[in-house]
């Protein structure tokens, strides 16, 4: 083998190392060819790259081919039905979930987060779009208020926001757009009641008569 230390021929290009974490180093070759004396002058194949260089862009329709999880939608009071004109707790969760898949060959990890929720409240009504996952009673932040009897569902969308980066490396690369999940509770019904004081109380068996 011939020597790897020296000087560079005149009108080489020059390769600056990388501080880069997983940098990948240059690649050069130098051949000996059957019957040949000498081996050949050096060839450079590549001049070395940082993982985020040599990662394909990730884009908004591979973004969305990802198997990302709705969130869970809950609602308070959590029944088969609400009241008219009291508020109705709509509230979902807010936690990252990380993916792995492909780009071109290339393993790479996915942290998706949900940034906006559109919720669609089956009245006719229009949506309530918020980046507030809710809370529950009595902190409560995210809420729909039925103002005629009838039956509804609630339907969630969740945007995602995503950033990318090759299994192993440090440097996160954002995704260029975003991805949609849909989740539809369960139909309710909306009712009208009317208060009134009783002899008991109505959790006691048997109920009192006036309940």
């Amino acid at each position: 083998m011939p020597d790897v230390d020296g000087l560079c021929d005149d009108g080489t290009p020059l390769v600056y190392a990388s501080t880069c974490e997983g940098w990948e180093p240059p690649w050069w070759r130098t051949v000996l060819e059957p019957g040949a004396a000498a081996w050949s002058p050096w060839e450079r194949l590549d001049l070395g790259s940082c993982p985020a260089d040599r990662l394909p862009a990730m884009t908004a329709e591979d973004f969305r081919r990802l198997a990302l999880p709705a969130p869970v939608l809950r609602t308070q009071p959590a029944g088969d039905w609400v009241l008219v004109n009291i508020e109705t707790v709509v509230m979902t969760d807010a936690t990252p979930v990380v993916l792995t898949t492909d780009l071109l060959g290339v393993p790479v990890e996915v942290e998706a987060r949900p940034t906006l929720f559109t919720y669609d409240f089956g009245d006719g009504s229009e949506p309530l779009v918020t980046r507030d996952a809710g809370r529950p009673w009595p902190d409560v932040t995210t809420y729909h208020v039925y103002e005629r009897p009838g039956t509804a569902a609630i339907t969630l969308t969740t945007t995602w926001s995503g950033r990318y980066r090759a299994i192993g490396a440090s440097e996160w690369s954002d995704v260029a757009g975003t991805a949609t999940t849909t989740t539809t509770g369960a139909p309710f019904r909306v009712e009208e009641r009317t208060s009134r004081l009783v002899s008991g109380l109505c959790t006691d068996r048997p109920a009192p008569p006036d309940c």
